[in-house]
């Protein structure tokens, strides 16, 4: 009788083979209030080197960390109508406290626009306070009505960035530089996914925002995923708190606004872009254990892999050592394979005598047995190869699952196959968006015919990239 899978095929249940990955590679498991997850430690470990690489991208972007309350008074979201309009289905609102009722219910944070404005209205006096480029790691609540782990969920982890400037141009290229040099940087160099950059249209536009910009990636199975979006405010939050300046000119003026997130989801973006039937793949840029040094057996190959990993390590690798003998190996070897470590380097009896070890590279597969003191040289190369190998990968899989359409009905037929469609928005319309999103379809952004981010929703040769969507 064959041996039943350790995960549900991705070709027979793709959803399925997601939540199989997620508790059998042990990264986070469902909280006890619907839609709240625990993050486990090698999950939470994912998120760590995330937020590593991303907080010195923001850092270098001039921005620094700041941290402001979980509970907003409700009366603040009011202030900015579209923005309370956009959020209102998604608020977790406290009016007891202390064994009594509130005097003003608080709403627990679902992004901290309004808050953060309360205060950049007090630091902001002149011109010399411009700009204020602020960020914050923390935790946000939004009501989901179809949670999943990492994607949707109640609570989340993330970074929101918020930034007041003295005029349109210095706001506009500020949300576009972070963006680009802090997002997509991260994302196409760290995480290894081919996103695409992009505009969103009006419908889709952050609450209060006058332009949001996106970045969409392509999931295994044809799906998309927005993995972070960074947005000009214009004056909305503003004129709705009062934050202005004065001029060198003496003049009283409104700051103009950026805020700008990525979060938790970009774990389920990671799991979805990269895993396969075997487990997760993790990019080695990304990957907190980089290489995993296992001893297959014997007091003597619990030795050799404890000094080997010293020396990787020395080499500036991240590497863990697995010299848990009494645990059959071939278990161990299935977890890390799960688990999506880069490199595993196998070491037993029978490689003791050769002075040899066994090398299994995760991304492209394989096996080999390779000279123990080459491996300190050999890995950076390998781990950089793979890295490549991955972004490849994300990439071929999106233009080979893009169609290029002229209709609405071929848009959406490309959509439900299972991939994208790129037709122009001249075609497609506000009215032809609107008939998609009754298929469960969307318009995941705009982009110019050539690959660049149009200036404006009209700009001549638009094209929308159209999908279903997580």
């Amino acid at each position: 009788m064959a041996k039943a899978p350790v995960l549900t095929p991705q070709a027979e249940d793709f959803p399925r083979w997601y939540q199989d990955l997620i508790n059998k590679a042990e990264l986070a498991d469902n909280g006890p209030v619907r839609g709240t997850m625990v993050i486990r430690p090698y999950g939470y470990g994912l998120w760590e080197r995330m937020q590593q690489e991303m907080d010195a991208r923001i850092k270098a972007a001039g921005a620094q960390n700041a941290y402001f309350p979980l509970f907003i008074p409700q009366s603040y979201l009011t202030r900015e109508a579209e923005h309370v309009e956009g959020f209102a289905p998604e608020l977790a609102v406290v009016t007891h406290g202390g064994g009594k009722e509130l005097e003003e219910p608080v709403v627990v944070r679902p992004t901290s626009e309004t808050i953060i404005n309360d205060y950049f209205s007090k630091w902001v006096q002149s011109y010399r306070d411009l700009p204020l480029l602020i960020n914050q790691w923390a935790n946000v609540v939004r009501w989901e009505m179809r949670p999943r782990v990492f994607l949707r969920t109640t609570e989340f982890l993330w970074q929101e960035g918020h930034t007041a400037h003295a005029t349109y141009e210095d706001a506009r290229d500020y949300a576009a530089y972070i963006h680009r040099q802090v997002y997509a940087d991260f994302m196409v160099n760290v995480l290894g996914i081919d996103v695409v950059l992009g505009r969103k249209t009006p419908r889709e536009r952050f609450a209060g925002a006058i332009n949001t910009l996106t970045l969409e990636g392509m999931m295994g199975d044809g799906k998309a995923l927005q993995m972070g979006t960074s947005h000009e405010l214009g004056t909305n939050f503003a004129k709705a708190f009062n934050t202005s300046y004065l001029s060198k000119d003496g003049q009283q003026e409104l700051v103009w606004q950026t805020s700008w997130g990525t979060s938790t989801r970009m774990v389920g973006g990671l799991i979805m872009s990269h895993g396969d039937d075997n487990g997760l793949r993790v990019p080695p840029r990304l990957a907190a254990v980089q290489v995993v040094v296992m001893a297959i057996k014997g007091d003597e190959a619990v030795a050799r892999v404890r000094a080997l990993g010293d020396t990787l390590r020395a080499a500036g690798l991240r590497v863990q050592v697995d010299d848990r003998v009494d645990t059959p190996f071939g278990r161990r070897a299935v977890d890390w394979e799960l688990k999506g470590i880069p490199v595993r380097i196998e070491i037993g009896p029978r490689d003791l005598e050769a002075g040899t070890a066994v090398l299994a590279r995760r991304v492209p597969g394989g096996k080999e047995a390779v000279a123990v003191e080459s491996l300190a040289a050999l890995l950076p190369k390998i781990l950089e190869d793979d890295q490549a190998l991955l972004l490849e990968q994300s990439r071929a899989r999106r233009e080979s699952r893009t169609s290029e359409v002229t209709t609405i009905e071929e848009a959406a037929e490309a959509a439900v196959a299972g991939g994208w469609a790129r037709i122009p928005w001249a075609t497609l319309g506000e009215e032809g968006e609107a008939k998609l999103a009754e298929q469960a379809v969307s318009v995941r952004c705009l982009v110019a015919e050539d690959g660049s981010v149009p200036v404006s929703d009209d700009a001549p040769g638009t094209v929308a990239i159209v999908a279903r969507a997580y």
